[in-house]
């Protein structure tokens, strides 16, 4: 069978499983079957290329597990975030395209800082729930001479992302992947309180009675990533106390949220003594996503 006919036929049976991507996904299968590239399985697309036997049968498996939901980034282990092509698995949150935004954030805010008196000093950035790494091994990647902490409590998340770190040639920059709560991150590490330049952190926020309605998601993101509590604000409200804590007057905090968490996320923040002058930004396809506040003070006694 030709490139051309077995990606029609694998897009209809995708397609029939309910799969809201299956033209992309047969593509991601096909070329991951025959260990190419998606430029290559393009041009072999383009000339009708028969497909060999052995590649056609391993693209059967791949094409029946995927038509059992499991996810993408589980079959072809990779998950593509900004510049990085991150190893993903069973026991960590597959990273979503809108979190790239939160790194643009963090980004944007040390140029700034680069323009200030201290800007001699190496920034730090502190990466809470830091799953995969992607948001903590983008901003070190992307901003070199970057000191960048990522916490993340979940052993099993953990070691995906120290496998993503040892993948990386980080250069000047200064990266830890470490254990820990990140609900308690300021008393943990007294000597971060107060010296920390962004808190990013993209929380379990999705309500526990909330269950996702995508398999993929359901199934197969760890709990620990998802649920956020009652309402599923509780675990950010404690996350958002210990930004506070962290940061350096001037800093920020950026979360991630649901989309119609903004509101509620700034409430939070309007309550939390340090932080001050929320904002809530969208996303790429214009829902609220992310809101940012800035550190007013330094607060030297943490609070659990």
């Amino acid at each position: 069978m030709d490139v051309p006919t077995l990606l029609r036929a694998g897009a209809r049976v995708l397609a029939e499983a309910g799969v809201p991507s299956p033209e992309a996904d047969v593509s991601a299968l096909l070329a991951h079957a025959w260990d190419i590239d998606a430029s290559t399985l393009a041009r072999r697309r383009l000339f009708a290329e028969a497909v060999p036997a052995a590649v056609a049968a391993r693209f059967a498996r791949l094409l029946d597990e995927r038509s059992r939901r499991i996810p993408l980034q589980h079959l072809t282990g990779v998950a593509h975030f900004r510049r990085l092509d991150l190893a993903v698995g069973p026991g960590v949150f597959v990273p979503r395209p809108e979190t790239e935004l939160l790194v643009t954030e963090v980004l944007d805010h040390l140029a700034r800082r680069d323009t200030a008196a201290d800007s001699d000093t190496a920034p730090l950035v502190v990466d809470l729930c830091s799953g995969s790494g992607a948001i903590a091994l983008s901003v070190a990647l992307e901003r070199p001479g970057t000191r960048v902490i990522g916490i993340e409590r979940e052993a099993g998340a953990l070691r995906w992302s120290r496998t993503n770190l040892a993948r990386l040639d980080l250069g000047a920059s200064d990266v830890d992947l470490i254990a820990g709560d990140a609900t308690t991150a300021a008393g943990d590490h007294p000597e971060l309180v107060g010296t920390v330049d962004v808190v990013v952190t993209n929380p379990p926020y999705v309500p526990d009675a909330a269950v996702p309605k995508d398999p993929e998601v359901r199934d197969h993101d760890p709990a620990a990533a998802l649920y956020g509590g009652v309402s599923g604000l509780e675990i950010p409200a404690l996350i958002l106390a210990q930004a506070a804590l962290l940061l350096r007057p001037g800093g920020l905090v950026i979360m991630e949220h649901a989309e119609d968490q903004g509101a509620g996320v700034r409430e939070i923040i309007a309550g939390v003594a340090g932080l001050a002058a929320a904002t809530t930004f969208p996303d790429y396809t214009g829902r609220d996503r992310y809101t940012v506040a800035a550190a007013t003070a330094p607060r030297t006694h943490p609070t659990s």
